[in-house]
């Protein structure tokens, strides 16, 4: 089958073959054909080594496709059954799991040093964080995969896995945004522009959605923004409120943003951040703000909540005409033009290119 491939971590291209083997199956495992996948900034920072994650590896995390076959002791799945992609999947015992946390569960991570795939018949690929969406095909964990309606389009679906649940998730199970809220988005990216769908759905009265490139700040006003800034002017708009904004919203994932963010928010405020940063970027407060102020530092990792349900909620959502999904594809490639859609998302083109394998 087809597959695209980092070679090394730090490169900025990935190799299309044509020679892979999805490897793995059998207990507990499932066989998933690949429908569509979507391009995630977090498959950027995995592939410069911002994520860790081993190489070489077939990026891709945000998938959807069809259960080709399920191994002995699998259930509630079925040949046919349409899937996305869970990332990190709970285990169901450790204290994240039985507190209810489950998206917290990290028992997944040890699958990272587990080869998915191999080429040329006897090198072994592993797939990003257990999973590998930039595939025909591929083999995963049964609690890896989350059932979806049938009629829900594949490349919609792809969405869900992972930005969508993510952005969504932050507002309406972390911060709890609450009706009359203001509320400001840092980065329209895909995971800030399900943010705003979240903040507007909620029913936040002001929506400012933060970013520096014109374009992306003018599609956000058509998913519910109020206005649309440049990074220079988010303090001049804090202080046109009463004491800055109700909630802020970092989805860009550094520290000068989280700080921008803070600053921005109001005493008792809530600082929300969703972007994936780097372990060694640091961002300082001191301890008579955090004190004084009383602002919340809320991290928020796939949604803030059990995964299953916020997709769940995104899909009652999307069926209520709420939220928009086809809006955040702006590209739809085939797989064998992912460089395309690589130097897409570098150059801040767009909200989601989806990679299609039919």
């Amino acid at each position: 089958m087809r597959a695209a491939i980092l070679q090394q971590t730090g490169q900025d291209t990935l190799d299309v073959r044509d020679d892979v083997e999805a490897v793995g199956f059998g207990p507990g495992r499932v066989r998933i054909r690949v429908r569509a996948a979507s391009l995630c900034h977090s498959d950027l920072s995995a592939m410069a080594g911002i994520l860790p994650q081993p190489a070489p590896f077939v990026p891709g995390h945000e998938g959807a496709g069809d259960v080709v076959e399920v191994g002995p002791g699998v259930t509630g799945l079925a040949p046919g059954d349409r899937v996305v992609l869970c990332w990190m999947p709970p285990c169901g015992h450790c204290p994240a799991c039985r507190a209810g946390r489950t998206h917290l569960c990290t028992a997944s991570i040890r699958r990272l040093t587990t080869p998915a795939f191999r080429i040329g018949g006897d090198t072994d690929v592993y797939g990003f964080y257990s999973t590998g969406a930039f595939a025909e095909e591929l083999v995963v964990a049964a609690d890896s995969v989350i059932p979806v309606p049938a009629d829900l389009p594949h490349e919609l679906a792809a969405l869900i896995g992972c930005g969508v649940t993510t952005g969504l998730g932050a507002v309406v199970n972390t911060a709890r945004v609450e009706a009359g809220s203001t509320v400001a988005v840092i980065g329209a990216g895909g995971v800030g522009i399900a943010a705003v769908q979240g903040a507007r759905i909620s029913g936040a009265t002001r929506i400012t959605v933060v970013d520096p490139v014109a374009s992306r700040r003018e599609r956000a006003l058509g998913f519910g923004a109020t206005d649309a800034i440049a990074p220079e002017q988010l303090k001049h708009a804090a202080r046109e409120l009463p004491g800055g904004y109700d909630h802020v919203f970092e989805a860009v994932g550094r520290a000068a943003t989280v700080r921008a963010g803070y600053d921005a928010a109001r005493r008792g405020g809530a600082v929300v951040v969703i972007g994936a940063g780097a372990q060694d970027d640091k961002v300082a407060f001191s301890m008579g703000e955090l004190f004084f102020n009383e602002k919340r530092l809320l991290p928020s990792m796939y949604g803030g909540g059990d995964v299953r349900r916020t997709v769940g909620l995104a899909i009652d959502l999307w069926r209520a005409g709420r939220l928009d999904l086809a809006g955040m594809i702006t590209h739809r490639l085939p797989l064998a033009r992912v460089n395309e859609a690589v130097a897409q998302m570098r150059a801040g083109e767009g909200l989601r290119t989806v990679l299609l394998t039919d």
